[in-house]
């Protein structure tokens, strides 16, 4: 059990019930000073909501920059106060982390507070407040006044490493608007605003507040209607789950689903949404990257929320020059940075999601629709097709193959260190360097993109890339050193892996084809004794593992290995699964936050100096955990990694595989631990069940099975 809580339900959604209280032990992120604060990153579609244990709060917006709007350093801020007395932050408050929404209840004699702090669904740039404020008391009235406090301390983030520096203006930061709903309004950029109401309270009664805090959007909610649609709102449109092998799949399957799209934000430099890895990345360091994150978080919400998968799919190619290349990052004010990584995977993951949307969806119209350009580059907008050929191309032609046949690996590859552990010259690698991890990447994805091209008629493009995917995946073959596959070649050294098991390359090599079942067999055998042996939280990376700080388990990896295990042998896959999951890190690691209700991109090995926490480059001045929860690989890995435990994946003829095994259900797709299920399509689709039985869906509506 968590030494900070326990799970409860709320509203008819997964909750967390803070019982540590806030004198709990400090902990030290590393680039900045020890603290108590323990906080979860809520939101919608346009704000985030930072709620914390001492029942405060801070707001990010990544509407036209990484900015706090107001920043929880040192502190959060966010209180109501009765006469001063009865606050919402008392030191004996109760606390709730909702998916949407943080509540804490305090009390001092008869007054009793009941303060919720709601992001209503949608995209409002604003938090909700209720405050109820009862009188228990036998005969006396409550009469004083309730005030609503907000610190407004604006941050941009750009590029920040090292100690964190003192905020500095840069531009014009927004106007914070505090508004008790129906009454008192103050606005600024700066400093404390302050609302409030009369209080007059007969004995035994309940009076409830309104307030809101963020952004002026010139809205005028009903506030009773908006906070109680929002929450059957988010009730209706979360996924539920049930696993006989994995119990606590029915809490963490729509809570990731709920903190991942809270990620979001509507973008207003390039369209659509983005939806940030987080983390330490944005959050303390100031950058929006890879570009490869927010392309492999949209994944799962292909089938909760497919509108926010392809607006990610369209906001993330907007990142792109107009010869198809994406950049590793953008900075702070959103101009887009190749100058720090260029590397040779970025646009598998934009070939990945747009094939996966048009076999789940059907929506093959959508790839006729214009999507720009970075603005940097001044071009005209093309269809999102022409962008996917278009990086199709920039992979072909650009990035291209070395001596070996193999995908070059330039500066990196999926993992932005690989060239300081493979210990070869750097600038020779960048030249000359091949990536075998990329080739199997590509053996997979290419087919699967090739699906897509025919659908949307560009035969030539889906011959081209179905070849190149089978020349890949015969090289890939060619890498197996007899216990494992080879992680990539070096001009100097020749072939890298011999004596280590990299474990990024192994998962896609038997995805792709280039392991037969005898061969993946020993494969996951090999990985298992290890990588996996008396690891509770999943597969370390390397193996010998190097120790040290820097990660060993990572989601993103992890979930590989789930979906190739899933092909091979289903219990592997579900044990491999469980170890993902928030519950494993919290009977693992009962005393450390991160893992308890949101996490870091990965987590040091149980050998390491500090288990279940993650990894520092302190000499580098970045350390992940200066800000080890909201990286949204926590949230997103684990949703895709149940989806193929189900079966649900993309194949190379365009259409949707789907099997059994448990359930899942949205109000996109269900699957039945029997087989059957059913989809909504927004256009033609055909689905292949697990029995082999192939259904159609001739266009817009529900496709069923079984």
């Amino acid at each position: 059990m968590s030494e900070f809580g326990a799970w409860t339900t709320v509203h008819g959604v997964p909750a967390f019930r803070y019982s540590a209280g806030p004198a709990v032990d400090d902990w030290d992120p590393v680039l900045d000073p020890p603290t108590g604060r323990r906080w979860v990153h809520l939101g919608n579609r346009r704000i985030t909501l930072v709620a914390d244990n001492e029942g405060r709060s801070g707001l990010w917006d990544e509407h036209t920059q990484l900015r706090w709007l107001t920043e929880p350093y040192p502190h959060g801020t966010g209180v109501s106060r009765i006469e001063g007395v009865v606050a919402s932050d008392a030191p004996g408050a109760e606390r709730l982390f909702g998916p949407t929404f943080a509540r804490v209840r305090s009390q001092q004699g008869p007054v009793a507070l009941e303060r919720t702090v709601l992001c209503p669904e949608g995209e409002a740039p604003w938090v909700l407040i209720r405050v109820d404020v009862t009188n228990s008391g036998g005969a006396a009235p409550l009469r004083g006044r309730l005030t609503e406090e907000w610190e407004v301390r604006p941050h941009l983030m750009d590029i920040t490493v090292g100690p964190r520096p003192e905020p500095v203006p840069v531009g014009d930061p927004p106007e914070l608007l505090l508004e008790r709903l129906g009454g008192e309004r103050a606005t600024g950029a700066t400093g404390r605003l302050t609302v409030g109401a009369e209080l007059d309270l007969a004995p035994g009664t309940t009076e409830t507040f309104w307030f809101r805090c963020g952004l002026d959007d010139g809205s005028e909610p009903d506030p009773p209607r908006a906070y109680e649609d929002s929450l059957v709102a988010l009730t209706n449109r979360l996924p539920t789950a049930h696993a006989p092998r994995a119990p606590q799949a029915a809490r963490e399957i729509p809570w990731h689903t709920a903190l991942l799209t809270g990620g979001a934000c509507t973008d207003g430099v390039l369209g659509g949404h983005t939806l940030d890895q987080g983390s330490a990345y944005s959050y303390r360091h100031g950058f929006n990257g890879a570009a490869r994150d927010p392309l492999q978080h949209a994944l799962p919400l292909i089938y909760t929320e497919p509108d926010l998968a392809l607006s990610v799919l369209r906001n993330t190619c907007a990142w792109a020059s107009p010869d198809g290349e994406l950049p590793y990052m953008l900075d702070g004010t959103k101009a887009a940075r190749t100058d720090l990584f260029r590397p040779s995977d970025q646009n598998l993951w934009a070939l990945w999601l747009a094939a996966e949307y048009a076999a789940a969806t059907g929506d093959i119209a959508a790839f006729a629709e214009p999507v720009g350009f970075h603005p940097q580059y001044g071009a005209e907008p093309v269809p999102l097709a022409e962008h996917l050929r278009r990086q199709f191309r920039y992979f072909t032609d650009v990035v291209g193959t070395g001596a070996h046949g193999h995908v070059r690996i330039r500066n990196a590859d999926w993992n932005d260190l690989v060239l300081d552990e493979t210990g070869e010259d750097r600038e020779a690698m960048i030249e000359h360097g091949e990536s075998v991890l990329n080739s199997a990447m590509a053996a997979w994805v290419l087919p699967v993109y090739a699906g897509l091209a025919r659908r949307i008629g560009d035969d030539a493009t889906a011959a081209e890339a179905a070849a190149y995917g089978a020349v890949l995946r015969e090289r890939v073959a060619g890498e197996w050193n007899g216990r494992w596959f080879r992680r990539g070649y070096g001009p100097a050294t020749g072939p890298i892996g011999d004596d280590k098991l990299w474990l990024e390359v192994q998962p896609w090599a038997i995805l792709c084809g280039a392991a037969d079942e005898r061969r993946a067999k020993e494969l996951l055998g090999t990985i298992d004794e290890l990588c996996r042996s008396a690891s509770p939280l999943g597969a370390r990376l390397l193996w010998p593992d190097p120790r040290g700080d820097r990660g060993a388990i990572w989601y993103a990896i992890n979930m590989t290995l789930v979906w190739a295990a899933a092909r091979i042998d289903p219990d592997y896959a579900w044990d491999e699964w469980r170890r993902m999951t928030l519950h494993a890190h919290t009977e693992a690691y009962p005393d450390v936050w991160e893992g308890t209700l949101s996490g870091p991109d990965s987590y040091l090995a149980p050998e390491s100096a500090r288990p279940g926490h993650t990894w520092t480059l302190p000499d580098l001045g970045i350390a992940m955990q200066a800000w080890p929860v909201a990286n949204q690989h926590s949230h997103a890995q684990p949703l895709l990694g149940y989806l193929r435990l189900l079966g649900v994946e993309p194949d190379a003829d365009g259409r949707l595989r789907v099997g059994a095994g448990a359930d899942f259900a949205s109000r996109q797709l269900t699957v039945r631990a029997d087989g059957s299920g059913q989809l909504r399509a927004a256009g033609p689709v055909r689905v292949l069940t697990a029995p082999g039985v192939e259904v159609e869906g001739g266009g817009a509506g529900e496709v069923r099975w079984g």
